[in-house]
């Protein structure tokens, strides 16, 4: 099995038009505030998290001297730069709903400036790998569970459609860097894990209780909602707990390219090679479901999300035009 992305191309989409000039409903996710406001809180991250990620793999770019992985750190900074654009775009909508988006962009901007003189180098780097490792993961399990954007507004679940596949593309970047240009060892790799790990969740706890109170919500319903939205994510076959195995993955010492899970379906756990890639496409046709990885989200995509049509590049920008 390989470890190595050879067999994905990463492809910085770019001039995508979500309408989003149009106006969204507030409870945009099926009229559920939990739900909604949870992406939401993961959106007022992005734009100042995306420029805190470049700024790690971009310290260490004078140093690669592989051509190739040049070219994936120039795509996945392209990339990147979209997703904050395009997020922006949707948080400016969020200040206009009253939510405390400029203070959470101040308050980000200072958090990474922190991070970024206090932690070395290669912490830094190993922060970012860690999130966007948490952040395929938690694209995985979107794909999986289709019930999620079911009754979305389809601009929104376009968007995440989008950056689900994007960041699927290239979450190997950082790590590539982190690995064989940074030369981390194993504890600075696992340690930026476990980090992120418990920060996030408890970051983005906070920013749906404070969305849901600016909403009208009491202090009552929201620990209701707060409790609701936690066992739809945390419970047995929730959101998250069918992709358990992905995020462990990132604790073994040697990170391989697929493995069979238990029920002999393919599990992608780092790496990817043209034989994942097989193994998917045979799964999907065979009306299998499996757990998605890099070069095989579009294809579950395509499986999973008719909105989008058969041609991954096209069907996003046709998807955005026809909103």
């Amino acid at each position: 099995m390989t470890t190595d992305f050879e067999s994905v191309e990463i492809k910085p989409r770019e001039r995508l038009d979500f309408k989003l000039d149009q106006g969204l409903p507030r409870f945009w996710n099926g009229g559920d505030p939990y739900k909604t406001r949870f992406f939401d809180a993961m959106s007022l991250t992005f734009p100042i998290g995306e420029r805190y990620f470049i700024s790690t793999v971009r310290a260490y770019r004078d140093d690669i001297k592989d051509p190739k992985l040049a070219a994936e750190v120039k795509d996945f900074i392209r990339q990147e730069a979209q997703h904050g654009m395009v997020h922006a775009q949707f948080n400016d909508m969020l200040a206009e709903q009253g939510m405390a988006v400029r203070w959470t962009e101040r308050f980000l901007d200072r958090k990474f400036k922190w991070q970024s003189h206090r932690w070395s180098k290669a912490f830094n780097l190993s922060y970012t790998a860690a999130a966007e490792h948490m952040t395929a993961m938690m694209c995985t399990a979107f794909v999986q569970r289709p019930d999620i954007f079911k009754n979305a507004d389809q601009r929104m679940a376009a968007i995440y459609a989008w950056h689900s596949i994007e960041e699927i593309e290239h979450k190997a970047v950082a790590f590539d860097v982190l690995t064989k240009v940074a030369k981390a060892n194993y504890f600075t790799r696992i340690a930026g894990l476990i980090y992120f790990s418990i920060e996030y969740p408890i970051g983005n706890w906070w920013g749906v209780n404070q969305m849901l109170k600016a909403d009208g919500f009491g202090a009552w319903a929201r620990a209701k909602m707060l409790l609701k939205g936690a066992w739809w994510l945390y419970k047995p076959g929730g959101v998250f707990m069918p992709v358990l195995g992905y995020y462990l993955s990132y604790f073994k010492p040697q990170l391989v390219g697929c493995e069979p899970d238990a029920e002999g379906r393919w599990f992608w756990c780092m790496g990817t090679g043209q034989d994942a890639a097989e193994r998917g496409l045979v799964a999907v046709q065979a009306g299998r479901r499996v757990h998605a990885g890099p070069g095989l989200l579009p294809v579950v995509l395509q499986a999973r999300l008719p909105s989008l049509a058969a041609q991954g590049d096209a069907s996003l920008r046709s998807l955005g035009a026809s909103l």
